[in-house]
């Protein structure tokens, strides 16, 4: 009996001495890097079906429209006034109108939720979104003999 108690009492020291395992939590392993597209993309311009060279103002409105365009946006447009296109875009944007008087080629966001097109003059109250850059004579060819379709893309 003495050797089971000093056999027992060896089985509970050696248990009582040995270091509890600790737990190691696994280290995380580290994300991949999502790969951003850091080249920006080009808002294109197509007037049925015909591309214009743009120079995009840089607002919110612009932004907001260039998020509609990556799903390529068509827009029915109408002439109006003898020197607008106009059409509505179908949602509201952003927009900061201010009473100006748009030229020829410029694009503005009206009422914030149509697009207007001019080839001629108006003062009213727009936020610009851009000009085309075309002279008096082709914005007339283009936009002057009917309603036409707009689309608007990325590239």
């Amino acid at each position: 009996m003495k050797k089971l108690m000093v056999l027992m009492s060896a089985f509970l020291l050696l248990c009582g001495c040995t270091k509890a395992q600790e737990e190691k939590t696994p280290e995380p392993v580290p994300a991949e890097k999502e790969e951003i597209d850091t080249e920006e993309k080009t808002m294109i311009l197509k007037i049925n079906n015909q591309t214009v060279d743009v120079t995009w103002e840089d607002n919110r409105s612009t932004e907001a429209l260039q998020l509609l365009a990556e799903n390529t946006l068509t827009v029915s447009m109408s002439m109006y006034g003898g020197w607008e296109q106009v059409g509505s875009i179908g949602q509201r944007l952003p927009s900061d109108d201010t009473q100006q008087t748009a030229q020829p080629g410029d694009i503005m966001l009206y009422a914030s939720d149509q697009i207007v097109l001019f080839y001629g003059n108006n003062s009213w109250a727009y936020t610009k979104l851009g000009t085309m850059n075309l002279s008096n004579d082709e914005l007339r060819d283009l936009l002057g003999n009917g309603d036409v379709t707009l689309t608007l893309s990325l590239e």
